[in-house]
Formats: structure tokens, C-alpha cells, sequence
């Protein structure tokens, strides 16, 4: 063991799908045309409509704080080192939107800083909606974060920078790699994988020990002594708690073979179980934090409008979990707040009853988070 490293801790937030595109886009300072071209929906404004309808008036232009509401405080409040995020959402006000998909989200360029209002680290890229307003539209969108500060993974402008991890150096706290990748389960269109000369995401061939081990030689080509990488992908339909065998069968693969210390995986609208894996934390759905789907009836069952703000830590010299805190939240008016004792309690039981068949258990803790049972979570592992 590095004794440099011993005992260390690194602190981190992680969540699932942030969509800043479409309804929220228009009540932000700057807006992108609102056309559309979904199948009942043709203005990005009507999202609007249907969460003030459900909920009452949302102000505009609000500022680039607004969103993030009772987030920020819990931000300030855990002091997470390093925040990463599964940004769904191209930012562009230009672009063709993608022949033949049903939905296109975009965010205008100028309100980037949303992002930088929370402080946010990470955005990681592999998913199905990134390409959603062409090549042209992904171009300003890469363009658009790193000139912001912000880093990305999952895509780039060839095959090697979508591979390639973010990687923060964090005061005091080591660094933190993440690899982004997409699967053709979330809906990623085959032709938007990366290529040697063509701009795309970093798409998954195949849950298969071979890609597991290619992906372990790139992990050591980079790791440090003291690094944490995380494995973040976007796999999976929208609902249902089902965990396909093939995604746990990967996320071991991952961790036994691939070099990977933490699994955040995301794709699924609502909260899915959690497994700690030889001491190890795999996320299977993170499920989503910001949307404009308030007020939009369906699959009300899952609760999608309740949202997990994940707090982790895991230790430096070994990788393994050292804590999972988790804030129960709720989108509401466009802005995130704080649960209901009685949300959070169905969250809670939400999580214990998927939890079951990993041996994870979870507590109310006084502060209203949900924290994980660490040693009975790793007696089971």
C-alpha cells in the first residue's frame, strides 16, 4: 500500500441525465428556436405550459442559478472535490436536427452558464441525444464547454478524444479519471460512434470480456498511483427496474479486470438498484436530476419527477467506498427542491427494495439524506 495515500479520502457528486435543452432552454436568458420536430410537440415552449399548468407559474427569464435551487445549498453543505453530470443535451442554437429521431434537445450557447453555476466539473457526453442537432450542432457544443472550463469524455471530434477520460486534479484530494461510454440500448444511433477521421461518442461494440480488457489497457496506460476512475455509461431503456444480466456481468467485468474503481451508470428516468462489488460502488440508474417533463402523464408509477443527488466517497489507495450519502430531490416549477419527507421515504424504499437482490441497504439519516449501510452493504461482497 502507498502510504502517501493511506486513509485518504476523495469526495465526489455524481448524478444522472441533466436536460437543460427544450423547456428550460426557453425560460432561460437566452433561448434557441423553440421548433421541434416531435411527433405531438412542435414548440419547446409548450413544455412550459404543461409544468406551469401542473404546478403554477414558472418566471422568465429566470437567472443561472434558478434550476439548481435547494442543490446549491447541498453543494455548499457536502463540498463535493470533483462534480460530474450525464449532460443530455446538445448546446447549440444552430444545426439540422437528426433525421428520423423523435426527440432533439438543445440549449442555447449563451446559457452556458448554468453549468458553471453549480460548479460543475464533468459532463460526461456518450449518450443519444448529444448528436441530436447534427455534426454542426456537436461541434459548438464541444467548443461551447471547454471554452467554458468544463471538462468532457464519451465524445469527441475522433475516436481517440472520445476515448480519451476527464481528468481533474483535485486540491489536496488526488485526481479523478472518468471514461464516458454509450451503449446502442439507450438509444444511440450506430452511425454517431466515433471514427479515425469522423467526430462521434464513444459507443460500446459489446458487454464482453474483450472490450473489458481493451478498456483495462487504457486505464493503465493513465493511472496514477492515488487516481480514481470512474466508468461512466449510458446504457438501458428509460423504465422499468430491470438490471439485464449483461450489465451486471459488465460492471463486474469492469471492476475485476479494467482497472475501474467506481461504475455510475445512467439512461434509465427514475432510480434503479445500487451494488457495492468487491468494495466497489456500481450505480446501475442514477436516474434523472433536471428535465422539463413536469407535467407530461406518464409512467407516474416510476416517479420521474424525484431525482437522487449522490454523494461519494471513496478511498484513495484502494478504490474501494469509504460513503454513500444521497439527497432526495424533486423537480418542481423547473427548479429543484428539496423532497417531501414522504418522497424521500418512498425513495427510501424505492432503493431497499431493488437493493435486495445486491445485499444493499439503506437508512433515513437525520439530515433527510439516505445514506447506505457500509457494513452491511460490504459483508455481502
Amino acid at each position: 500500500m502507498n502510504k502517501l495515500f493511506s486513509h485518504a479520502i476523495l469526495s465526489l457528486f455524481l448524478c444522472g441525465d441533466i436536460m437543460t435543452g427544450r423547456g428550460i432552454d426557453q425560460i432561460l436568458p437566452h433561448t434557441a428556436p423553440p421548433q421541434l420536430f416531435e411527433p405531438s410537440v412542435r414548440d419547446a415552449r409548450r413544455y412550459v405550459e404543461l409544468a406551469e399548468r401542473q404546478n403554477g407559474p414558472i418566471p422568465r427569464p429566470v437567472d443561472f442559478s434558478y434550476v439548481w435551487g435547494d442543490a446549491l445549498e447541498e453543494f455548499r453543505r457536502r463540498r463535493p472535490a470533483v462534480k460530474i453530470i450525464n449532460l443530455e443535451t446538445s448546446i447549440t442554437d444552430g444545426g439540422e436536427h437528426w433525421p428520423g429521431k423523435a426527440v432533439h434537445y438543445r440549449m442555447h450557447p449563451g446559457n452556458i452558464p448554468l453549468l458553471n453555476a453549480a460548479g460543475i466539473d464533468i459532463c460526461v457526453l456518450a449518450n443519444n441525444h448529444v448528436l441530436d442537432w447534427g455534426y454542426t450542432g456537436f461541434a459548438e457544443t464541444l467548443e461551447t464547454l471547454h471554452r467554458s472550463g468544463l471538462r468532457t469524455a464519451g465524445a469527441g471530434r475522433n475516436r481517440a478524444e472520445a476515448e480519451h477520460p476527464a481528468v481533474v486534479e483535485t486540491a489536496g484530494q488526488g485526481r479523478i479519471l472518468v471514461f464516458s461510454f454509450g451503449a446502442r440500448s439507450s438509444g444511440i444511433p450506430e452511425e454517431w460512434a466515433a471514427a479515425a477521421d469522423r467526430s462521434g461518442v464513444n459507443l460500446l461494440p459489446e458487454f464482453s470480456a474483450t472490450v473489458a480488457d481493451r478498456i483495462g489497457a487504457q486505464v493503465r496506460e493513465l493511472k496514477q498511483p492515488g487516481d480514481i476512475v470512474v466508468a461512466s455509461i449510458h446504457w438501458g431503456g428509460n423504465w422499468g427496474y430491470e438490471i439485464p444480466a449483461r450489465h451486471r456481468q459488465f460492471a463486474h467485468l469492469l471492476i475485476d479486470r479494467s482497472g475501474i474503481d467506481l461504475v455510475h451508470g445512467h439512461s434509465s428516468h427514475h432510480v434503479k438498484g445500487i451494488e457495492v462489488y468487491r468494495g466497489k460502488l456500481i450505480l446501475y440508474g442514477c436516474g434523472d436530476l433536471v428535465t422539463d417533463y413536469e407535467g407530461i402523464g406518464a409512467y407516474e408509477a416510476f416517479r420521474g419527477d424525484l431525482g437522487l443527488m449522490y454523494f461519494v466517497k471513496v478511498e484513495r489507495d484502494t478504490g474501494r467506498l469509504a460513503g454513500l450519502k444521497m439527497t432526495p430531490m424533486q423537480m418542481r416549477r423547473f427548479r429543484l427542491s428539496r423532497a417531501s419527507p414522504e418522497d424521500a421515504d418512498w425513495l427510501l424504499q424505492t432503493l431497499n427494495r431493488e437493493g435486495e437482490r445486491f445485499g444493499t441497504r439503506f437508512n433515513l439519516s437525520e439530515d433527510g439524506s439516505l445514506e447506505l449501510r457500509m457494513e452491511e452493504s460490504h459483508a455481502n461482497r
